[in-house]
């Protein structure tokens, strides 16, 4: 129990602040789809998919490398130096590449009249990529609270210039239309704007980081680089084809959605990319758990119970989930005021779909430490491609028909079949003793909890009477796995006293 207690600390500390981070930064959208149109926020929505796409291509798993090669004796002096010096060098060459072709790029996004936006979105994915071995460092190190620092005060800084260009600027400027704003402000320029606040909040991190950046020497291992690249490697294909999985169906929706206009086409994605954010919570968990979990699954593995331990993290993860799924799925009429334009709201119906996608999503996260620790890393790339391969099939086929319900389920579809796959495949490999059978049961109660739900509310249109059965059935299930799992909670300190008494 002490490991878990240890890997629930973590994630507050590391996860946590980035949920907070993150979660600052996701209540910019009730203000940005207020401010802006769907055809701008679908502008928006094609670069902030493309950004993480190639953010897999610059980090090339040296994030996971590092906190693998950091347990080897032999090289853990030389792991900081080899792998910054390898970023620095790769990121200079992509970044140069980016800007050379930008107006290409921006053609592949079917922004052709905003190569600028490729330009600025190269130097945040630069920054950004600098900025991922210091924070790796921080983590090694057990140094949250300046971790956590760091990313607050970037957010917090992206939030306030976003504030300052869309409607700040625009009042100084109306206020002297001849001043220095005529000249510095362009009200055509909205989505640019946004891009810029996100560059100097990256540059911010950048800067808060200076000590660790100076702790970095020209002393390059090559030995050592080429195991980090025969150990990445695999993980880079794996995170670039996960890329096509998680973001890349927005750029495939604005290529072939139905509509038969740019502006239809881009508004299409802007609504899309909305309801994709109400899938927040149980993202934001997602990744405050792997920040969390990643240096401790490795440290772990040291022990001999490990499997033991990874079993029982994987069954409170679900729990945790599907907790987050009723909380989003039941109260989605008071979770979609978060998207202020009224017009994205008939994208809605997606956003159940996403969330057990994004449930699958965590699982496989969850399974993957199996070919981490046996330096199969080669199976994730194989699992992920086949996702892909299923992303791209259901979304060439289905989006022309469907719009953005087919990129719905083929997020579905391709997270729970990789899901699957990774647990035959890694039971294979390095058995885990999980409680699939009970795990599938609490993911298809709450699926029956949402449609039960469902069906009742359409015999009524009453907001009162849809918090009542949502709060009831919610409550329910919390209970009903407070009895289930009774022996399991009593075994947390704190909490299980309480719910001894409680049930």
């Amino acid at each position: 129990m002490s490991s878990i207690k240890k890997l629930a600390g973590q994630t507050i500390w590391y996860g946590g602040s980035s949920i907070f981070a993150r979660l600052l930064n996701y209540l910019l959208t009730p203000y940005l789809t207020y401010q802006l149109t769907r055809e701008l926020y679908g502008e928006m929505s094609l670069i902030y998919a493309a950004i993480p796409f190639l953010n897999a291509l610059y980090t090339y798993g040296f994030e996971t490398a590092f906190f693998r090669y950091l347990q080897k004796e032999e090289y853990r002096s030389d792991v900081y130096n080899t792998t910054f010096a390898s970023i620095l060098a790769s990121t200079s060459f992509f970044t140069i590449l980016l800007v050379i072709f930008r107006a290409g790029v921006a053609n592949f996004l079917r922004l052709p009249e905003h190569p600028e936006y490729v330009m600025i979105s190269a130097c945040i994915i630069a920054v950004d990529t600098l900025v991922v071995v210091p924070f790796a460092k921080l983590r090694s190190e057990d140094r949250p609270r300046k971790y956590a620092f760091i990313r607050v005060a970037s957010i917090l800084t992206n939030i306030g210039l976003v504030y300052f260009f869309l409607s700040v600027s625009p009042k100084l400027q109306a206020r002297n239309p001849n001043g220095i704003w005529t000249i510095l402000y362009d009200k055509n320029f909205s989505v640019g704007y946004i891009l810029i606040a996100n560059l100097a909040a990256s540059a911010l991190s950048l800067i808060l980081l200076w000590k660790e950046l100076l702790q970095f020497k020209w002393q390059f291992n090559f030995k050592l680089w080429k195991e980090l690249m025969v150990y990445s490697l695999p993980l880079t294909i794996a995170g670039f084809a996960g890329m096509i999985n998680e973001t890349f169906d927005r750029i495939m929706l604005g290529w072939w959605a139905p509509s038969t206009t740019l502006a239809g086409a881009r508004g299409e994605v802007g609504t899309y990319g909305a309801c994709y954010k109400l899938s927040i919570l149980i993202t934001l968990f997602i990744q405050a758990f792997r920040l969390g979990a990643e240096p401790f699954f490795f440290k772990e593995s040291l022990k001999d119970d490990a499997p033991k331990t990874y079993a029982r993290v994987m069954k409170f993860f679900v729990i945790t989930i599907t907790v987050m799924f009723l909380v989003v799925a039941l109260y989605l009429d008071i979770w979609k005021v978060f998207i202020q334009n009224r017009r994205m709201w008939e994208g809605l119906k997606v956003v159940p779909i996403l969330l057990f996608a994004n449930m699958f999503l965590g699982i496989y996260y969850n399974l993957s430490i199996w070919y981490k620790l046996s330096h199969k890393t080669s199976a994730g790339a194989y699992i992920t491609l086949i996702g892909a391969a299923i992303t791209l099939a259901i979304n060439y086929f289905f989006i022309p028909v469907y719009s953005y319900v087919a990129c719905a389920w083929a997020t579905f579809l391709c997270y729970g079949s990789m899901m699957v796959i990774s647990y035959i495949w890694g039971q294979q490999s390095y058995r885990i003793p999980y409680p699939w059978k009970k795990l599938s049961a609490y993911m298809i109660i709450v699926a029956l909890i949402y449609f039960f739900y469902h069906f009742l509310t359409g015999f009524w249109k009453s907001p009162v009477l849809n918090l009542a059965l949502a709060t009831l059935l919610l409550g329910g299930y919390v209970l009903f796995i407070l009895r289930i799992e009774k022996k399991e909670f009593q075994r947390l300190p704190y909490l299980g006293k309480w719910i001894y008494k409680f049930s």
